[in-house]
């Protein structure tokens, strides 16, 4: 709801609305699939807590993650209208999903048109994410790749109270880095210990700690306005 209201301005009816859409909750261990590609759209999924990743597995098998998913985000909200899923949602981490069925989702949105506007202006903001993905795997060298997906990952989990953007614990392997950004999970290290000579960050198992974050994010031609929800309109 939190997230929903950073971008739409909803009353008091639209949040009795969302509120009263039948859910089933759900705890999930790592690696475990919330939606595999192909799959019936039966379920929108909202990610309590945990982190899940979209990805694709291409012929040959290789996988290349998407996105990452945190506290707040709606994975899949496009099942609302979408009667096939053409990717899988994964968790990397134990997540607590909600699982609301996607014709109610969909009744919702046609039915409040600030609700639909919020639902909307979520799906949105994730496209923006996928853009800048795009971008960073396609048009930028490791280094930069890696310092882009750091910042990232940091000020995302600043903005719904998790950690500050400088120091948090990095929800993902080598292995799972590198399907992120296109590269091996040995360039991916190399990278790593690469920055951390440089002084940039620190690393202690799966923890990041960002020594210079304006650094960082010139190394990673991180601009963060693709993040920035957008400002509250008359509807």
């Amino acid at each position: 709801m939190d997230k929903l209201e950073t971008h739409t301005a909803l009353d008091d009816d639209d949040r009795a609305a969302i509120l009263a859409l039948p859910h089933t909750l759900r705890t999930l261990e790592a690696s475990a699939y919330l939606f595999r590609e192909g799959d019936h759209a039966a379920n929108c999924c909202v990610i309590l807590s945990g982190f899940a990743c979209r990805h694709k597995i291409v012929a040959g098998g290789a996988r290349q993650i998407l996105s990452v998913h945190m506290r707040g985000d709606g994975t899949d909200l496009q099942n609302a209208f979408l009667p096939l899923g053409d990717h899988s949602i994964q968790a990397l981490t134990r997540v607590e999903v909600a699982f609301i069925p996607a014709d109610k989702v969909r009744e919702a949105a046609l039915a409040r048109p600030l609700v639909g506007r919020a639902l909307w202006s979520e799906t949105l903001l994730d496209a923006a994410i996928q853009r800048e993905w795009t971008a960073n795997v396609g048009r930028r060298d490791s280094r930069t790749r890696i310092a882009h997906l750091l910042c990232e990952l940091g000020l995302r989990q600043e903005r719904i109270g998790l950690c500050d953007r400088r120091y948090y614990a990095l929800p993902m392997t080598q292995e799972q880095l590198a399907d992120a950004t296109g590269l091996t999970p040995v360039h991916v290290n190399r990278t790593l210990q690469a920055l951390r000579a440089e002084g940039v960050i620190a690393r202690e198992k799966r923890t990041i700690d960002i020594a210079d974050w304006d650094h960082l994010t010139r190394i990673g031609d991180f601009h963060m306005a693709y993040l920035e929800p957008p400002a509250h309109k008359p509807a």
